[in-house]
């Protein structure tokens, strides 16, 4: 059970941060948003990508989106998303779950600036109900490589 990595992973690095889980999905950004009472904004989605033969992590704000142009340049390539199988086997958390805490392989994680606007930020941890609250600065210096910028805020609706 992936939320259980996730919770050792907590106690060994950061055990001052509790562990939240939701009865109700939190598996995608709207679930989380309506279920911990926040804007979709505050949810922090770990993206899980393939750039030619590499896999990374790229945790944003929940109402962001990957641009193409910003992704190619920082990453020296185009960028795909990993499918379900692949992510939850390299992550070892499934969609809906994926986070940067107790990954089965380790993998580069960069946090993107989006994060910075929020005082604190909800990543998944480990399952499509549990999640943890953390400042975006702790949550880089926890497991990113480093601040990166490579999305944009997708345009209000009407």
């Amino acid at each position: 059970m992936t939320v259980e990595t996730v919770r050792a992973w907590l106690a060994e690095h950061a055990p001052d941060l509790t562990l939240i889980e939701q009865a109700a999905s939190t598996a995608t950004v709207a679930e989380a948003a309506a279920t911990l009472g926040v804007e979709p904004g505050r949810i922090a989605k770990t993206l899980a990508l393939r750039v030619g033969d590499r896999v990374l992590l790229v945790v944003v704000r929940g109402d962001a989106r990957l641009d193409n142009g910003k992704t190619k340049a920082e990453f020296g390539g185009r960028a795909s998303m990993l499918g379900a199988e692949e992510a939850e086997a390299l992550t070892g958390h499934p969609v809906g779950g994926v986070c940067p805490f107790g990954l089965a392989n380790p993998l580069p994680v960069y946090c993107d600036v989006s994060l910075r606007g929020y005082t604190s930020v909800f990543p998944a941890a480990g399952s499509r109900t549990a999640s943890v609250e953390v400042e975006p600065e702790r949550l880089a210096a926890l497991v990113s490589q480093r601040w990166i910028d490579v999305c944009k805020l997708a345009p209000e609706a009407p």
